[in-house]
């Protein structure tokens, strides 16, 4: 069974910066893309940053120049790091994957870690 996992979240002071890690495990036949999305309280979830198959990297206009989406060591691993965090980056951070797993008559899908709660106090 496919599982995203993070790492990394926390509270930093603004300014500061943080890396998140996330770990596609389990039986995989292929990766379209990994990357992260992001939901605030009361808001709905949007996308921070994306790495696709072909090396794209796509960013949300509100991270640009900050944030940095890489993939290092372990193929199915992907890293975030936050640079200059400011407090209306405070939200849970979601890993997500479209991917194929191994299994028989597998097809292209959303995988979704369980989040990791970033703050940052002003």
């Amino acid at each position: 069974q496919v599982q995203l996992v993070e790492s990394g979240g926390g509270l930093v002071q603004a300014g500061g910066s943080l890396r998140l890690s996330c770990l596609a495990s389990g039986s995989i036949f292929s990766i379209n893309a990994m990357g992260w999305y992001r939901q605030a309280p009361g808001k709905e979830r949007e996308l921070v940053a994306r790495l696709s198959s072909d090396g794209t990297t796509n960013y949300a206009d509100s991270v640009k120049g900050r944030f940095s989406l890489y993939r290092a060591g372990v193929k199915n691993t992907v890293f975030l790091r936050m640079n200059n965090l400011k407090p209306e980056d405070t939200a849970v951070y979601y890993c997500n994957g479209n991917l194929r797993s191994g299994d028989r008559d597998s097809y292209d899908m959303d995988y979704w870690g369980k989040g990791t709660l970033v703050t940052v106090s002003s």
